[in-house]
């Protein structure tokens, strides 16, 4: 493959072939990215008061199973959605698919703020999983193919930093919510409301985002290809699902960066998403009643945007599988710090943004630049969504688990640990995937 680092040391800039198209397409993708960062940190964030308003006497006594239960099912509805529209996306095109899902989960959201029992609430967050899953599979295919390959990583970064932006405004919504206080213990019906709004950027995506040419060119032509290396060209379109594990490469691909997406996914539900709860813990125990759970979470977060607007140009510097190496040792790493030593305020909110860094902005940035690469355009939605979201359909158990082991473990720092061990697997896994950035 050529690559970004050749073309620039030809002279050229990373930016110098983009045009305003380009960065409308960006924009485009980045404001749904936006809009799913906000709903994914929104949930987390307004947990531990929503289940207090919903749960009954009987079931608080089981407060973190439930909140295990209702992120699992989050997750288990966006990873089917995920899959099922990153699949439609390669037949109907990434522009429709886009529309239809940011619509539906901003309508999803919105219900969500008028949830009476924690089964409706359950139902809702599955159906909003499932709107909400193929927004960005399809964001990234446009990116992918749309943008010059010198800027492609850093593209694939910067619509990355979208999700980062999202939980940060979550945050901060969050923080002035608790601050004012409008509906006292119903504060976090507002945060699902707020969610509501992304419905009006369907009109900016209809306006403003063209259609990728190089899928329509690939649907055109008949190039069914998985991967570079395949041949396959003409007659009847393969179901999509079906060409990914036809080819011998094509299946080695998608498994170890499955894998790797498992890793990613599992280790920030199961361990960072805790984060927030561990520092009302510490915060508890010095016998301060200060607000430095909204703090740490949107400390941790900008750590993530760092991240994610560095990842382009990190991954493009060092080469895809270092990148990986380095991303899952610091993931690794700062956990253990974070759980094992971390216990006082003042500590937490100096390493949150570093575990931020890595568990949220590395560890999500790799799945934006590096899967959409190892794939043809005529199947590229539907391998970046299936290594996204076959990893949700298997880490949605990971927060139920986590949720249920914080009794046994007797806490949740022992509980993170114990499951922040599957970022070990990270330090492996991208040695046996190929290179796309030649030296």
């Amino acid at each position: 493959m050529k690559s970004a680092h050749n073309l620039q040391s030809a002279g050229a800039s990373w930016h110098a072939r983009l045009t305003p198209k380009h960065w409308k397409t960006l924009k485009g993708a980045f404001l749904g990215w936006i809009f799913d960062g906000y709903e994914a940190l929104a949930l987390v964030i307004v947990l531990s008061p929503l289940l207090s308003s919903l749960l009954t006497q009987q079931q608080a006594g089981s407060k973190p199973f439930y909140a295990g239960l209702v992120i699992g099912i989050t997750l288990l509805g966006w990873g089917i959605g995920g899959l099922i529209g990153g699949i439609m996306a390669d037949y109907v095109g990434r522009k429709n698919m886009m529309m239809w899902s940011v619509f539906l989960y901003a309508m999803l959201t919105g219900l969500t703020a008028f949830a009476d029992s924690i089964l409706t609430l359950c139902i809702l967050r599955f159906l909003t999983g499932l709107a909400m899953g193929s927004e960005w599979s399809t964001g990234i295919a446009l990116v992918a193919e749309t943008w010059p390959k010198e800027a492609r990583a850093k593209g694939a970064g910067f619509l990355q930093s979208g999700f980062g932006w999202g939980t940060l405004i979550a945050a901060f919504v969050w923080y002035v919510l608790t601050l004012t206080n409008p509906l006292g213990a119903d504060n976090w019906r507002i945060m699902f409301v707020v969610g509501a709004l992304p419905a009006f950027f369907v009109l900016y995506i209809r306006r403003d985002v063209d259609e990728s040419e190089e899928w329509i060119a690939a649907v055109k032509n008949k190039e069914w290809g998985a991967t570079e290396n395949s041949t396959e060209k003409g007659g009847k379109r393969p179901f999509t699902l079906k060409q990914i594990f036809s080819e011998r490469e094509a299946v080695r691909r998608i498994l170890l960066t499955s894998l790797l997406s498992i890793v990613s996914i599992a280790g920030w539900w199961a361990v960072s998403s805790w984060l927030t709860d561990y520092t009302r813990v510490i915060a508890a125990a010095e016998g301060s009643s200060f607000h430095w759970d909204s703090y740490v979470s949107m400390l941790y977060t900008i750590g993530a945007i760092i991240a994610y607007i560095l990842s382009g140009f990190m991954a493009d510097a060092f080469g895809r599988r270092w990148f990986l190496f380095i991303t899952f040792a610091g993931s690794l790493i700062s956990t253990i710090i974070v759980y094992s030593y971390v216990s006082t305020v003042t500590q937490m909110l100096v390493f949150a943004p570093i575990n931020g860094f890595f568990t949220l902005g590395c560890a999500f940035a790799w799945l934006a630049i590096y899967p959409a690469e190892l794939f043809n355009a005529s199947v590229r939605s539907t391998a970046v969504s299936f290594v996204f979201n076959s990893a949700r359909l298997i880490a949605w158990c990971f927060p139920i688990g986590a949720g249920a082991m914080i009794k046994t473990f007797g806490g949740i720092a022992p509980t993170a640990l114990a499951f922040g061990s599957v970022y070990a697997i990270g330090l492996i896994v991208p040695w046996f995937l190929p290179e796309t950035v030649e030296k």
